[in-house]
């Protein structure tokens, strides 16, 4: 089994300390968060095939991915570097911080360890499309040769999403834009080339409609990769997490309003200020990264 680690919060950035306890003993306990059971999901060398990272700030988690190379364990990083103002990331380190974390990644774990996301692309008369482009140009440029791919996707309008943007809009004074399906094809051609020119693949996350010519289908639980990570065949069945994803299964083991990062666009925390008092009383020691509310008949997952 494939472990995502997590789409719903940065564990490496938080977290490293719970994970790495978690793995030291082999388990970890996973609220569900549709309100059904919780699962216990096993974490030994034996049961797990691979470990998907994702994360802004990976430099507090190195020494855990150490512990899991120890075991034996490939993994890979989907690490987020956008470069955006204050406005839109509120609470992330800088771009140039980040960018020295992945320049260490490829150089103590190997170039296919890391993989560049620019995710999402969110329009506005703060980070207009010209904007855009110079960014994407010059992050591309600083991480030439330490990445081979780099995965976009446009702001999904989720309902939390729409709110948290509105917000941020009313307190920073800028106005969120939504380019046509024009404007969304120039931009991809745009980032397209300029990722080539630096060796990258270029890939889009879950918004087929937008695939064209030298724009690939992003597959971010990728057991391709583990494979060449790990130097042997790594194989997981097509299960995609919405429509339009092209990820193999995994499981994920995060919970959702636990990343203090404060980026007003992300899917997976509703309110920032529930987000810090999540994370201010978690128990690294604790089975689960947030507890359930309530205790509820549990289902093992991965477990011999």
């Amino acid at each position: 089994m494939i472990i995502s680690a997590s789409y719903r919060t940065d564990i490496p950035a938080f977290y490293g300390d719970w994970f790495g306890r978690r793995l030291a003993a082999g388990r970890v306990r996973v609220a569900n968060p549709y309100g059904g059971p919780p699962s216990e999901v096993a974490l030994s060398p034996e049961a797990v095939d691979g470990f998907v990272f994702w994360t802004r700030n990976v430099g507090p988690f190195l020494p855990r991915l150490d512990q899991v190379r120890g075991l034996g364990i490939p993994f890979m990083v989907q690490f987020t570097i956008t470069g955006y103002p204050r406005a839109l990331d509120r609470a992330t380190i800088d771009s140039p911080a980040t960018i020295s974390q992945v320049l260490t990644l490829a150089a103590r774990f190997g170039r296919r360890t890391a993989v560049w996301r620019y995710d999402p692309i969110v329009v506005t008369t703060a980070t207009p499309v010209d904007w855009h482009i110079q960014n994407f140009a010059g992050l591309a440029k600083a991480l030439a040769g330490a990445v081979d791919e780099v995965v976009v996707s446009f702001v999904h309008d989720y309902r939390k999403t729409r709110r948290n943007l509105a917000e941020a809009a009313a307190r920073h004074g800028f106005v969120r834009q939504d380019p046509d399906d024009t404007e969304k094809a120039t931009i991809l051609d745009r980032f397209a080339a300029i990722a080539a020119e630096h060796g990258m693949a270029f890939s889009l996350c879950g918004q087929r409609p937008y695939l064209r010519p030298g724009v690939g289908d992003a597959r971010c639980i990728d057991a391709g990769r583990l494979s060449d990570v790990a130097g042997r065949l790594i194989t997981a069945a097509a299960k995609p997490h919405r429509d339009g994803c092209a990820c193999v299964q995994s499981r994920d083991i995060g919970a959702y309003d636990s990343c203090a990062h404060g980026c007003v666009y992300c899917y997976a925390v509703a309110n920032h200020d529930t987000a810090k008092r999540r994370l201010a009383a978690h128990d690294p020691n604790g089975e689960f990264l947030i507890p359930p509310s309530s205790p509820k008949s549990e289902r093992r997952i991965g477990a011999p």
